[in-house]
């Protein structure tokens, strides 16, 4: 299930801001859809720096963890602090229509392109049909 709203935002915001800590990971807003014979799905990582990012597969779970750390050098007094810095972590289920052995990940101007193909035994598929009877051979009703 998808939360369009999070009424507990603001007071982690508040948590994080008095005690320095952030209390659950931030979130990864993400887009997903299917082109043809693959699923794309895309995550905004804006300032994340690409090494910090680590994708994992176990058992058709796909996790993505990233970490942002905050530009301002320690001791620095923040003014204003609204951009979310720490680890970030999203978990998607994969079907078993999907091939979770050829995910293609790319990362571009901050947001991270996974591209997951469909496996070759969901794909749709014609069979034939064979004739079998005689030409001679009525059906009655």
């Amino acid at each position: 299930m998808l939360m369009r709203t999070d009424p507990f935002r603001e007071f982690d915001r508040l948590t994080q801001h008095v005690f320095g800590t952030q209390t659950r990971p931030a979130g990864m807003p993400m887009e997903a859809y299917r082109s043809g014979d693959e699923f794309v799905i895309h995550f905004d990582l804006p300032g994340v720096a690409p090494e910090s990012i680590d994708l994992d597969v176990e058992r058709n779970v796909l996790t993505v963890h990233a970490e942002r750390r905050s530009p301002a050098p320690e001791g620095a007094e923040l003014i204003a602090a609204e951009r979310p810095a720490g680890k970030f972590s999203r978990q998607l289920f994969l079907g078993e229509t999907l091939d979770a052995e050829r995910i293609d990940a790319a990362y571009d101007a901050g947001v991270l392109t996974l591209r997951i193909p469909v496996a070759e035994q969901a794909k749709p598929r014609k069979i034939e049909i064979s004739g079998g009877g005689s030409p001679d051979r009525q059906l009655t009703g």
